[in-house]
Formats: C-alpha cells, structure tokens, sequence
C-alpha cells in the first residue's frame, strides 16, 4: 500500500490527525469543527498567548464560547508554537493572514514563512492544504516547487490542494459545518484526498478542476462584493447631493424578485477579504497584460469613503458653528461589521485617526471590543466607554460607523447634541447621513 493509499484509509477510518496552523477567525473554528466530529485536532501558532489561552480552555474570540474550547481539549485537541509538532499529523491545513503591502501589493510572507517551518518536519504521505486567500497559481508557483525541492511530489507522495475559507462572522444562517466547501487538487489523487478530508467536517463539498480554479473562485465571490459596495457607494454620494434618502432607494428597488442584489453602503470597506483580495487580483494580473480598471475603481471608490465620512462631520459641526478642532466625537462601533469583535481593516479606525489628524478629541464605544486593540498603522491608547447616563451628552457629536444591534439607536437619537450617521440606522430626519 503506497503512503497515498494509507493517508486515505486513515482520513476514511477517522484516525487522521489535522494539523491546523494559524488559530484566528477562520483555523480556530475549523479546528473545533474538525475536532467536533471526532478528529484529533493540533493547532499551530506562532503568538504564544493564542496557544496558552486555548490550551487552559479560554476563547479569545468572541462567537467562539470557552465551552466548545474545553470540549475539543476532552477530544485531544491541542495548540502549540512548536512546529516540530507537524511531523504526527497527517493533513496539514494552513489558515494565516495574506496582507498586502505599504505598495498594495500581495505579501504572502505568513504563507511561506509557514510553509518554511512545515518543511523540516514534513515526510511522505501528507497532505497540505492552503486555504489562506491568494492570486491564482500561488499553490503551484509558490508551494509545489518547495515541496518538488525536497523530494515531495504531490500525487506520487504527498498531497497539495487550495480550498479557500468562506467564514462569515456574524452570520447566524451559515457556520463552518454549512458552508460548502471549494476546493482543487494539483491532480486528481489530491482532489480526491483533499474532499475525504474535509468531507468529514463539512456538508456540501465543491471540487473545481485546479488550485489555480480554486484560488480564481475565491477573489471573484470578494471581487463580486467590493465592486458592488462600491457601486451603492457612489450612489450613495449622488443621491446625498441631491437630497434622495439612499437607504429608501434600496429598500424600495430590493422589492423587485428578479435582476437586483441588495447591497447597502457604509463608511468603507472592511476586514481582511474584501478590502484587501481584489488588489491580489490587479497585481497578477498585470503579469498578464491586463488592466483591470473596473476593479481597481471600485477599490478607489470605497478607500475614499473614510474621507467623505470626515467631510460630512467637518461640514455639520460647521453648521452648527463648531470647528473639527477640540470637537468632541464619538465613534458608535470600531469592528469592520455588526455583532462581531473584528476589526481588522475596520474604516471605522481610519475614520478615527482623520478626525484626530484635524484636531478632533475622538473616543469609541464598542461593546464587542472592550480594548482597542493592537494596530500595524494605527495607535489609540483607549478602552470603549459604556453609554451610561450623560455620556453621550458630553460629546459634540456621535458618528455611528458599525450599527451593532446592542446599541439603543432611540435612546441615542433622544441625547445626542449630533448624529451623522454611515448606516442609515437613524431616521432620516434626526440624523446627517454620511
């Protein structure tokens, strides 16, 4: 029996051991779903915290209960920073960060630098799985020949397939299990051990005919998204100077059953898909020759809408006869979407360092983020205020950017001095809409 054939008696007997490296958003709710349905989990990570924090059963991500942390712990799940670990599992599925660069352009270091640190303690018979989000051809331009190098062949005795992850956070209809899951093999025998292995844990599998496919799939569902927000966006900015409430204008042409996707605007792009992915896209492929205009306008579009945000509070202080400068303001919501504890690539936080470049006193309340979190770009040494009797009343003005459903929306239209308001959550009347 080839080392192959093995790894597929051990995926379909359940006695494959998953080694999931990178323990954030997306590896850590795979790692419990894995470990959910009885698979021996270990997970890797380089930030010692994550690792000693999951290891004593406490979450460090909100949606994700200590509870279900402890119950994976009981099914032999473990974290780890030592990647010599690597060598007992079987498949090895690498969920890490892929940035962009100061230039906007891709930075895969976290990939390789991953890949690097598998490859001392990989050995025939497993299988690697990227499911971080990339250009297409990053899985065979960039992690075969690592592998071709030191004598692992995918399909003759390891296995190499990209399947991109589709989390939602915030989203109560869909969850890891629900999700379907695409996903493309360097040949066929990778397909078909890649789809056992994730069979396991998720319902609906999706196979496309090659990584590059695969990883092709995964920008266009983000590019589909950022292009159509930027569009609303726009829009938004055209009916705002000519006095059309925006959000009635989408509410109303949603009522057609055919032809129109709903999408609603907002101070920005966030997170770490959307705002980022279609850059991935633009940069390969100029290798092509290949302009892409629309894509890269739509990009310019939401990057401005920060901006238009800090402009539309500059001018109603103003027309209250206040200047921006020694303005008090408030920042209702800094995570990138409602009911969620993520802020990454949040607009909210750009939106933030604006109004404080102009002299603004600017603070936050986020219940969901209670400590402003570490930042690349950014630093506010702040800690979200509770909106308790006569806070809100103490700021000139409150900037609603993430429409948490935890806020109480009438109490803060009945005490605040000013609302300018990014979600069209206010009524139209008692609020500058931006």
């Amino acid at each position: 029996m080839s080392m192959l054939e093995q790894l597929q008696t051990k995926i379909s007997n359940g006695t494959a051991i998953v080694g999931i490296y990178g323990l954030g958003y997306v590896g850590l709710p795979l790692a419990l779903r894995f470990s959910e349905v009885g698979i021996r989990v270990i997970g890797f990570d380089i930030d010692e915290k994550k690792v000693n924090a999951l290891n004593a059963g406490k979450s460090y991500i909100e949606r994700l209960d200590s509870g279900s942390i402890k119950k994976a712990l009981a099914n032999g799940f473990m974290a780890t920073c030592d990647f010599a670990q690597t060598q007992k599992a079987d498949a090895l599925i690498i969920c890490v960060p892929t940035p962009l660069t100061s230039h906007h352009e891709p930075d895969l270091s976290f990939v390789i630098n991953t890949v690097e640190s598998i490859l001392p303690h990989f050995h025939e018979g497993q299988l690697i799985s990227l499911e971080s989000t990339t250009w297409p051809g990053t899985t065979e331009e960039e992690l075969a020949p690592r592998l071709v190098r030191r004598g692992f062949i995918p399909g003759e005795n390891c296995a190499l397939v990209f399947s991109p992850e589709r989390e939602d956070p915030g989203n109560p209809k869909f969850d890891t299990k629900s999700i379907p899951k695409i996903i493309g093999g360097m040949t066929p025998q990778c397909l078909s051990l890649g789809k056992a292995l994730y069979s396991k844990a998720i319902e609906v599998m999706v196979p496309v005919s090659s990584p590059r496919a695969a990883e092709m799939t995964k920008l266009l569902e983000n590019i589909h998204r950022a292009v159509n927000i930027g569009l609303v966006n726009e829009m938004k900015i055209v009916a705002d100077r000519m006095g059309i409430n925006i959000h009635e204008v989408i509410k109303a042409a949603a009522t057609k059953p055919f032809g129109f996707v709903r999408y609603n605007p907002g101070p920005g792009l966030g997170g770490h898909c959307i705002p980022i992915d279609p850059f991935y896209l633009t940069w390969k492929a100029k290798e092509y020759g290949i302009n892409t205009r629309f894509i890269e306008l739509a990009g310019e579009i939401n990057h401005f809408m920060p901006k238009w945000v800090v402009q539309k509070v500059t001018d109603a202080l103003n027309d209250r006869c206040k200047s921006i400068k020694g303005s008090r303001i408030l920042i209702l919501g800094i995570a990138y979407k409602k009911n969620i504890d993520d802020s990454r690539e949040s607009p909210a936080i750009e939106i933030m360092k604006l109004l404080r470049d102009k002299g603004a006193e600017v603070e936050y309340s986020d219940p969901h983020i209670p400590n402003f979190p570490e930042k690349r770009d950014y630093s506010f040494e702040l800690n979200s205020i509770e909106l308790g009797p006569g806070i809100i009343e103490k700021f000139d003005c409150v900037v609603l950017t993430t429409d948490h459903d935890i806020f109480n929306y009438s109490d803060i239209t009945k005490r605040a001095r000013l609302i300018v308001d990014t979600r069209g959550v206010f009524p139209y009347d008692k609020a500058v809409q931006a």
